[in-house]
């Protein structure tokens, strides 16, 4: 009967250590591996004992994660903030790291953190790309129209941005510099460029089956569009993970983070520890979405009363937290209480 082997992996970009211990603690193997494919497939083939892997959540986590996943019996992914709380300590090497993520592996104390399926991870990549190339779109415009100020020129703010406008304004110029002209052309082919690869990123997301069918029940909510429902989807991965809306908040960065000792709780500003793309986007739809829904207007007018138009923002964000996820739970089309209540 072969005994299971616990293997706890310290990941960096050119090469990996690793600890193999038994359940007692006896150390099997220690060592270092290139991170290289190759290396990893003499390394897996060298294993005579099933084995149990762990390693901390990193850039180089993904690829090393799927390539090993067959192999082992299971693998798991450490949350890299809860990890050095519990492995802080006045030594610290690759060594000493493998060994210490084997240790919480084989004692059943490791921070573990959710790990997306690979297609799906690679669904989320292209549209946190999508969002680079938006913002770096934007970048362009503004670039634009300081150059244009910068020598003086008038133009049309509305138009400036229009293909026709803009050949006809670069063609009736007049005193400005060939530099500033060469500098406008390649904004504007930079800008073109950004925005058909942003459009060609989001076609291959809409015809992806796997969530699509939950995209639309999502846009079912009044306010809640493509990109906040892709985002959604992408990010937050598999819904059953989060008991809780509170959960479901903080995840999503729109709480503050608490201290509480002697009876006194103290509140700091919005915590650091979240999604931050997730976060990005559910603020930008909060500014948004009271206008075409009711009832989220109904939470900002409440907001707005008390003075604060940030706190406002927020709790509209924290309700379509709430809404989305009573949707992606149930797979139903939202409706509103007062509906419900009518047809009752």
């Amino acid at each position: 009967m072969n005994i299971m082997h616990y293997i706890g992996f310290d990941i960096h970009k050119k090469v990996i250590s690793f600890c193999e211990k038994q359940m007692d603690g006896t150390i099997i193997e220690q060592g270092v591996i290139r991170a290289t494919r190759q290396s990893l497939n003499e390394w897996v083939g060298k294993r005579q004992a099933p084995w149990i892997g762990a390693m901390e959540a990193t850039l180089f986590t993904g690829w090393i994660y799927d390539h090993l996943l067959s192999h082992a019996e299971e693998l798991k992914v450490a949350h890299p903030e809860m990890l050095k709380a519990i492995t802080a300590s006045k030594k610290k090497n690759d060594a000493t790291d493998a060994e210490k993520i084997a240790d919480l592996l084989r004692c059943n104390l490791l921070p573990q953190c959710y790990m997306a399926p690979e297609e799906h991870r690679n669904l989320r990549r292209i549209l946190r790309y999508r969002n680079f190339l938006v913002r770096e779109a934007v970048k362009m415009k503004t670039k634009t129209a300081s150059l244009l100020m910068e020598v003086g020129a008038e133009y049309n703010k509305s138009k400036l941005h229009g293909a026709k406008y803009f050949q006809e304004l670069l063609t009736n110029l007049d005193y400005v510099p060939e530099s500033i002209i060469n500098l406008l052309q390649m904004t504007r082919i930079n800008m073109e460029s950004f925005s058909r690869m942003q459009k060609t990123l989001i076609c291959a997301l809409r015809t992806n089956p796997q969530i699509s069918q939950r995209v639309e029940l999502l846009m079912s909510i009044q306010g809640v569009g493509e990109i906040t429902a892709l985002t959604w989807v992408l990010e937050v991965g598999d819904v059953s993970r989060f008991n809780r809306i509170s959960q479901t908040v903080s995840y999503c960065g729109l709480c503050s983070a608490q201290k509480e000792s002697a009876g006194k709780i103290y509140r700091g500003p919005i915590s650091k520890k979240r999604n931050k793309h997730l976060q990005t986007v559910l603020i930008e739809a909060a500014k948004l979405a009271p206008r075409w829904n009711p009832q989220l207007a109904e939470v900002h007018e409440r907001e707005i009363a008390k003075g604060h138009r940030n706190r406002a923002t927020l709790a509209v964000a924290r309700k379509l937290v709430a809404y989305m996820l009573a949707v992606d739970r149930k797979q139903q089309k939202f409706t509103p209480r007062e509906v419900i209540a009518k047809a009752a």
